[in-house]
C-alpha cells in the first residue's frame, strides 16, 4: 500500500507487540507536536499500521491515547484527524495553565531544595543555548516541572503536562519564527531568582504573569497567522 508523504517522515522501526501501541502513540505525538503532520491532516488507520509494521488494533489505541491528549479527533463515518485549536481555546488553555502552574509554583518554593534548583539553572542555560525548536519545549517543560516537583503533588503536574501536550506544537511554532525567545529566557531567569530566594508569593506571580503572557502571544501570533491564510 502506497505511504503518504507525510508518514514517510516519521521512522519506523519493526517494534516488539507489546511496546507497539506505546510506540506509535509516541511516534505520531512527535510527529504531531514537531509539525511533520500539520492540523487537518487524515491519520488512516490502515496506512499507519502499514508504515509501522503492525496491526490495526496497536494504532487504534494509540490514536485513542492522542485522542485523549486532545492531539487528534475521531470525526463521524470520516476517521481521524490531527487536532486544530482555535485560538480562543489555546487562551483559556493558558488562562487554565497559568492559575495551576502559579499554584504548583507558590507550593513548591518554599520547599526547593538546592539541587532541583540546580538542575532547574541547568535546563535554563541549555534553553539559551538550543536552536531546535523541538530542544526548546522540552528544556521549557524540565525546567518547569523540576521546579514544581518539590510541591510533591502528582495530579496537579499532570494536568499542567496535559495542557502543555495539547498546546506545545503553538508554543514551538511562535519561539521559531518570532522574537520571543529572549523574553522568554528574562522571564525564565526571573522565575528561577524567586525560587532562589524560597519566595512563593513571587514565584507563585511571575510564572502567572509568564504563562499569560506567553498566552497572550500565542493568540496574537495565531490571529495574525490565520488572518493570512495559514490553518495550523
Amino acid at each position: 500500500m502506497p505511504i503518504p508523504p507525510a508518514l514517510e517522515l516519521i521512522p519506523a522501526a519493526r517494534i516488539p507487540r507489546l511496546s507497539a501501541s506505546d510506540h506509535v502513540a509516541q511516534m505520531l505525538k512527535k510527529a504531531i507536536v514537531d509539525g511533520v503532520l500539520p492540523a487537518g491532516e487524515m491519520l488512516r488507520q490502515d496506512e499507519i499500521a502499514s508504515h509501522f509494521h503492525v496491526s490495526k488494533i496497536p494504532v487504534r489505541e494509540a490514536l485513542k491515547h492522542l485522542e485523549a491528549k486532545g492531539l487528534v479527533t475521531f470525526l463521524p463515518n470520516r476517521g481521524v484527524v490531527v487536532a486544530s485549536l482555535s485560538a480562543a481555546e489555546i487562551g483559556e488553555y493558558m488562562e487554565i495553565r497559568a492559575m495551576l502552574e502559579a499554584r504548583a509554583a507558590r507550593l513548591s518554593a518554599p520547599l526547593i531544595d538546592d539541587e532541583a534548583i540546580a538542575g532547574a539553572r541547568q535546563h535554563l542555560e541549555g534553553f539559551a543555548l538550543a536552536t531546535d525548536a523541538g530542544r526548546w519545549g522540552e528544556l521549557n517543560w524540565l525546567f518547569h516541572s523540576t521546579l514544581y516537583a518539590a510541591a510533591e503533588r502528582p495530579i496537579l503536574l499532570a494536568e499542567i503536562r496535559s495542557l502543555y501536550n495539547k498546546v506545545e506544537r503553538y508554543v514551538r511554532a511562535l519561539l521559531s519564527i518570532t522574537t520571543e525567545l529572549p523574553k522568554t529566557l528574562h522571564e525564565h531567569a526571573e522565575i528561577l531568582e524567586a525560587f532562589v530566594r524560597r519566595d512563593p508569593d513571587a514565584a507563585a506571580e511571575l510564572t502567572r504573569a509568564h504563562v499569560l503572557d506567553a498566552g497572550a502571544s500565542l493568540v496574537h501570533y495565531l490571529n495574525y497567522h490565520r488572518g493570512k491564510g495559514g490553518n495550523k
